[in-house]
């Protein structure tokens, strides 16, 4: 039985084009330049985990005809990873069970201070999210056994988390710098999906070249690039890049 991973989103926090239309040096008639901002969703066949909300949440869950998220992972407190939260409340509604939340304290304290109606039930709405503890490893047993190893990274100014699934794939959308006792984590991966912002540096994201250089290091067999600003051509990119690292584009898939 295989398990999915999807590129939900992968553009930075104005997405591709920005609200205002402006594509940046992307070119527009590229269908894979048209970013939604990052999440991304592991899928076995009975289960569907959620990493991060982003606010454009919905169109992403009817471009992949989702049918139920059934685990949150939030990698952070930022609005381009959180503000799609709402758009849980119909897989609560459908299966009239609260929906397992795992994030960070830092980041529950945001949610539950910001999205109080998802977490405490008021005459009009239910609670439709429930934290569950961050351990060192999370797992889920069924057909297909998931475990999830959360990682804290630097995100500028503020910590973040990474993950590492099955000690096979690992999701980095915001980093801009991995600690050095956690990187035995990160080495020969099949899958790595790694923040890459732009072309010049950002103080907190990789930029192209350090997100290069830490592929270089680790070694997975494939990389993926994700949360890229509008300044980062897809088929530039492609002509580039080295053979065993792509861009992200909306609804990439594979199996780990």
């Amino acid at each position: 039985m295989t398990i999915k991973f999807t590129i939900m989103g992968c553009g930075s926090s104005f997405g591709v084009p920005r609200a205002d239309g402006n594509w940046g040096k992307c070119d527009p008639y590229e269908k894979k330049n048209y970013r939604t901002r990052c999440s991304a969703m592991l899928s076995t066949t009975n289960m569907n985990i959620l990493f991060d909300t982003s606010p454009d949440l919905r169109t992403q869950l009817l471009r992949e005809s989702v049918k139920n998220i059934n685990k949150v992972f939030i990698s952070h407190e930022h609005g381009d990873q959180t503000h799609g939260i709402n758009d849980l409340r119909i897989f609560y509604l459908k299966n009239q069970k609260k929906i397992d939340i795992f994030s960070s304290n830092n980041t529950k304290k945001y949610l539950k201070k910001n999205f109080s109606y998802c977490f405490k039930s008021t005459k009009s709405y239910p609670a439709i999210l429930e934290f569950k503890k961050l351990k060192k490893i999370i797992t889920f047993k069924g057909k297909n056994k998931i475990f999830i190893r959360p990682i804290n990274v630097e995100h500028g100014e503020i910590n973040c988390l990474a993950f590492v699934i099955n000690n096979k794939c690992a999701y980095a959308s915001d980093v801009s710098k991995f600690h050095i006792k956690d990187l035995k984590y990160l080495k020969n991966l099949k899958y790595l999906v790694i923040d890459c912002l732009r072309f010049t540096p950002h103080p907190s994201h990789y930029n192209l070249e350090q997100a290069l250089n830490l592929i270089e290091k680790l070694k997975p067999k494939k990389a993926i690039l994700t949360n890229m600003h509008s300044d980062l051509d897809y088929n530039y990119l492609l002509k580039i890049l080295p053979k065993n690292v792509k861009p992200a584009y909306d609804g990439l898939s594979f199996n780990i």
